[in-house]
């Protein structure tokens, strides 16, 4: 099995290539940067990819932004990726792709060697991994950040029919209410969404468009 290595730390990285070396894997390639793992897939591209999330120059989530673009690049690439915190908005962005062939595991509760390894086997094969901190963390991010929680019960109904492509005039006879109380509250939608005032046609397909992400 074939494996990319991208980890600033050279302590720990040089302690990864050790250890799958020894439960032999092939190392292809052990670097210290995003940038520099994305030249090494490129140059060969490997079963799987073990990678930190903050890593140079601003060791903010340049790995994890490293992974998303491999993931959408190698579609069948396995990604491990290892944190000390979760990064909810770019996890979310690299999950959201799909989850075969991912892991996003929290450094300090990886307690042995075995189960590590056994976890970049499972993603290499297509499977997935997820610390449960990071699901519980993730759900807690979206539920608190849903831009739908601002809408009436009557707006959302209206919001799902509009998802589904339905005029105002069609909206209104399923709703039995007229045309204006349904322009009323799509304008309402508009605003609690905070979707500017660009033409109505464009704006009701961002609604749309919000409404679907939020299920």
């Amino acid at each position: 099995m074939r494996l990319t290595i991208a980890e600033d730390s050279v302590l720990l990285r040089e302690g990864l290539v050790g250890i799958f070396t020894r439960f032999g894997f092939e190392v292809v390639a052990a670097v210290g940067s995003a940038d520099e793992l994305l030249h090494a897939v490129a140059r060969d591209v490997p079963d799987v990819v073990v990678v930190d999330v903050r890593m140079p120059p601003n060791f903010r989530d340049e790995g994890l932004r490293a992974a998303i673009r491999l993931r959408a690049d190698h579609p069948r690439l396995g990604l491990l990726v290892l944190s000390q915190v979760v990064e909810e908005t770019a996890a979310g962005e690299l999950l959201e792709a799909g989850t075969r062939g991912v892991g996003y595991l929290l450094k300090d509760r990886i307690g042995a060697i075995i189960p590590f390894v056994e976890a970049v086997r499972t993603v290499a094969g297509g499977g997935t991994v997820i610390d449960p901190d990071v699901v519980r963390q993730l759900l807690v991010h979206r539920r608190a950040h849903d831009p739908l929680d601002a809408l009436s019960p009557r707006e959302r109904e209206v919001l799902a029919l509009v998802a589904e492509g339905r005029s105002n005039s069609a909206i209104a006879q399923r709703l039995y209410v007229s045309e204006a109380a349904v322009a009323k509250h799509v304008t309402s939608v508009y605003t609690k969404l905070d979707l500017g005032q660009d033409a109505d046609d464009h704006r009701r397909v961002l609604a749309a468009l919000t409404f679907l992400r939020s299920r």
